[in-house]
């Protein structure tokens, strides 16, 4: 059952708020939908955006300003939190492990494991629930931002059958060889790497490539470039010859700035790719 919190017209859309019980993380959860104004005429392609360290559903849903650009090509785009939430649920002091840092991953070791199972919530749980309760066509793209840009590279180079169009800004490229993953990975997961691997997009990439091409965004000034590992990613996609762009962003930092800035190329890039293979006799 999806509870509505709250729902606002944008771009001749509906931006809303919905909150849900999600089996996989034993919590309430809270995600947002924009629903593009083509939608009152039916189903319409789904842009997944997963967010950063400390964020919520509302960061990239308020700051990053996909609305007009998913409007105008007639995408939806799904906000999901960074973690679960609530009374009962692990945390940690520090801002990069617990709430708000759930890495998307699902977790095996205590005390995460019981609710920390953002990798099934994402893939499975939360698309099973928008797909039957909103005017979506089954043609999904997935990009995100810092441990989302993480997230969506996994996800996506692991499940190649269930996303269309793949992109990253300033992605956690290399976690099994950053103090941006090490730690996290470690403590969701075990001290085995060898359970690590599937969350690495780095790895993946040289281990299994991509079906198509892949755009990325890092900006120069990101004061947090040495954790992204961004350098790491390029040589993978070049050694396994993987089309894409991999656009270094002059004077650019880790912030919704940037992410706004370019966040119609990124809307874009979906749209192009998730039309350009609609089942045929299909048009919108």
């Amino acid at each position: 059952m999806v509870e509505t919190v709250s729902e606002n017209r944008s771009f001749g859309g509906v931006q809303g708020v919905y909150r849900h019980r999600s089996t996989a993380c034993a919590c309430d959860m809270t995600f947002g939908l924009y629903l593009p104004p083509q939608a009152g005429a039916g189903p319409v392609p789904v842009l997944w955006y997963l967010s950063g360290l400390t964020c919520t559903h509302e960061n990239a849903m308020v700051k990053g300003g996909f609305q007009e650009h998913a409007a105008r090509h007639g995408l939806a785009v799904i906000f999901p939190d960074t973690s679960p939430r609530g009374e009962g649920v692990a945390d940690d002091g520090a801002y990069d492990l617990g709430q708000g840092a759930g890495f998307y991953v699902n977790a095996t070791r205590a005390p995460w494991a019981p609710h920390f199972r953002m990798y099934d919530y994402v893939l499975t749980e939360l698309r099973g629930l928008v797909m039957g309760a909103f005017p979506l066509a089954d043609r999904h793209g997935i990009t995100g931002h810092s441990m989302g840009g993480h997230g969506a590279l996994t996800l996506a180079m692991n499940n190649p059958e269930m996303f269309l169009s793949l992109s990253a800004f300033a992605p956690i490229a290399h976690p099994t060889r950053s103090d941006w993953g090490r730690k996290q990975l470690g403590a969701y997961l075990g001290e085995d790497e060898s359970a690590w691997v599937g969350y690495d997009s780095v790895l993946l990439l040289e281990e299994r490539g991509w079906i198509g091409d892949i755009l990325v965004d890092q900006g120069v000034d990101d004061n947090f470039i040495d954790l992204l590992m961004p350098e790491s990613l390029a040589a993978a996609m070049a050694r396994k010859r993987i089309p894409g762009q991999f656009r270094l962003q002059p004077g650019y930092d880790h912030s919704y700035f940037f992410v706004s800035s370019f966040a119609g190329d990124h809307v874009t890039w979906h749209a192009e790719r998730l039309k350009a293979r609609q089942p045929k006799g299909v048009t919108e």
